[in-house]
């Protein structure tokens, strides 16, 4: 090859210079070429310059880099490092801790599919993303308002004596299962109102319309809760019902008038009735307190006849003349033909503070 031999052609040769020429050595320091134009620096770069000026190119375009000397390209992108590493740390803890509070449960899902179901507490898990916290408030009664106190928004039902019933209900429910609260249906509470609902209607339809708005009306709102539970349990929606308040039971807003007149005129009858029966417990008290005494005076008179029969006439006679105005002498020597006993007890009579009565 042309730079292994003594010759002076070699691609730094300088036409004359000694010693082998290898393009990888180093550049040759002829002061020849050097005094000539460009400082010895007309020919080709030194691979060594070459990857240097690379490597700095290369700092300067990354997150605080540059092309200062000494390293200083590397020594700033070193903050970065560390401001990465904490961001990461921070990002693990806050989503990798949750609490849970003592109304709550905790239902965790990787990747959208149930993992597991935790109690109050402080739990750990997989980072968001990976792993993701509901919590569903299990204590909490929430309240569903059907129908309305508006006559322009009614809720319609037929009874079993084909009569229309305008009715308001409120339904309490809470979180029974949340599992199969959050993923068995997509609409719990459009579900618990429709079952309501439904339960309502098939037990309206079972009673007459003055039970359904009077008597039976805790019975009713008991026979609700209780059909809506078990639809609700076979959903498997997750939701226990607490209770049902019917707040409005009354026939519909054209025929009010008309009901509330028939209603009034029920109760006068009832009443009446009440009355009657009344006085009939009240004669039936005083026939038998008759009966019991005389049965008394039959015991006695049983015992002595005589002396009964005698005190039965006296207590007669006395009742029946003592208001007759005659006196009854017997006739004996030393009696005044006349006496005016008469005129006496009517003057008594009239002496008398209240008249002689």
């Amino acid at each position: 090859m042309p730079w292994d031999k003594n010759e002076g052609g070699g691609p730094w040769g300088n036409g004359g210079g000694k010693g082998p020429r290898n393009p990888w050595g180093q550049r040759p320091s002829g002061g020849d070429d050097q005094n000539k134009g460009g400082g010895g620096r007309g020919g080709n770069p030194d691979f060594d310059d070459f990857i240097k000026r690379s490597q700095e190119r290369l700092r300067s375009g990354l997150p605080g880099g540059g092309g200062g000397k000494g390293g200083g390209g590397s020594a700033r992108a070193l903050p970065w490092n560390w401001i990465v590493a904490a961001l990461i740390l921070i990002w693990v803890g806050a989503t990798s801790i949750y609490r849970v509070e003592p109304d709550e449960r905790g239902v965790e899902q990787m990747f959208g599919r149930y993992l597991k179901t935790n109690g109050p507490g402080t739990h750990i898990k997989w980072p968001s993303p990976v792993v993701t916290v509901t919590k569903p408030k299990v204590e909490q009664v929430s309240t569903i308002a059907i129908g309305s106190d508006n006559a322009n928004d009614q809720n319609l039902m037929l009874t079993s004596d084909q009569n229309i019933i305008d009715i308001a209900y409120q339904v309490r429910w809470k979180i029974k299962d949340p599992e199969l609260f959050l993923f068995q249906i997509a609409n719990p509470e459009g579900t618990i109102r429709e079952t309501a609902e439904s339960a309502m209607r098939s037990v309206v339809a079972s009673v007459e319309l003055d039970a359904a708005i009077g008597p039976q009306r805790e019975q009713v709102a008991a026979e609700v809760r209780s059909r809506t539970q078990a639809l609700l349990d076979e959903y498997r929606a997750g939701v226990d019902v607490v209770g049902v308040d019917i707040r409005q039971a009354d026939p519909p807003a054209a025929v009010d008038d008309a009901f509330k007149d028939v209603s009034a005129a029920q109760q006068d009858a009832e009443s009446l009735i009440n009355q009657a029966r009344a006085y009939n417990q009240q004669l039936i008290a005083q026939a038998q307190g008759q009966s019991a005494a005389f049965d008394a005076v039959y015991e006695q008179y049983r015992l002595a006849p005589d002396v009964t029969r005698k005190r039965m006439y006296y207590e007669t006679m006395e009742r029946v003349l003592g208001k007759v105005d005659k006196t009854i002498l017997e006739s004996g020597g030393n009696v005044v033909p006349y006496l005016p006993l008469p005129e006496l007890q009517r003057r008594a009579r009239s002496a008398a503070p209240n008249g002689g009565e």
